[in-house]
């Protein structure tokens, strides 16, 4: 968006990680701010009008209407989260929270680059975004432990990875698929 532009580009205006977006990991999307390739934003427009504060969360009028309905439906990356993680980037200060985004997306780009059969980006990012970082870190030790698996076929290592987030994410009550807008 034209005039737009945030020294944070990891994570969102609103409280999405862009860092952990399939739009960002592909090269397609510089994060939130981040110059040509920024996607359009009626909540960007509005931080213009606000004065630019860094998160929404500074905003005299958070949460505004802008948000009614705003988690209804994800676009790259789950929404569900939102509200959630802009809190908690302002409980624990925001080089804290980067510092854990940075670790989660070390764990997507080893998933993405050695157990990835070309069809799992969606798959991993949602669970990057999703699970937590302890729960990313009990994945990673599994499949690694597995050295046969590891020098096997990638569908096999791709669909071992697969299974392991879906049983953390089911561990911990969370749906790895994204809610699509309905009609």
């Amino acid at each position: 968006m034209k005039g737009f532009v945030r020294e944070c580009t990891e994570f969102s205006l609103c409280g999405l990680a862009c860092l952990l977006c399939p739009m960002q990991v592909g090269g397609y999307c510089p994060g939130c701010g981040g110059g040509a390739g920024n996607q359009s934003c009626a909540i960007a427009r509005c931080s213009l009008e606000q004065g630019g504060p860094e998160f929404c969360r500074e905003c005299t009028s958070y949460p505004c209407a802008r948000y009614d309905e705003f988690d209804a439906a994800d676009s790259f990356v789950p929404h569900s989260r939102r509200a959630a993680d802009l809190a908690r980037a302002g409980e624990m200060g925001l080089d804290a929270w980067l510092a854990q985004l940075r670790q989660k997306r070390a764990i997507l780009d080893e998933l993405l680059a050695d157990w990835n059969d070309g069809r799992r980006k969606s798959l991993y990012c949602a669970a990057a975004y999703l699970l937590e970082l302890e729960a990313l870190r009990r994945v990673m030790d599994a499949p690694a432990a597995q050295s046969d698996l590891a020098a096997g076929p990638a569908k096999e290592k791709a669909q071992a990875a697969a299974a392991l987030l879906q049983a953390e994410a089911e561990r911990s009550g969370i749906s790895l698929k994204l809610n699509k807008r309905k009609g």
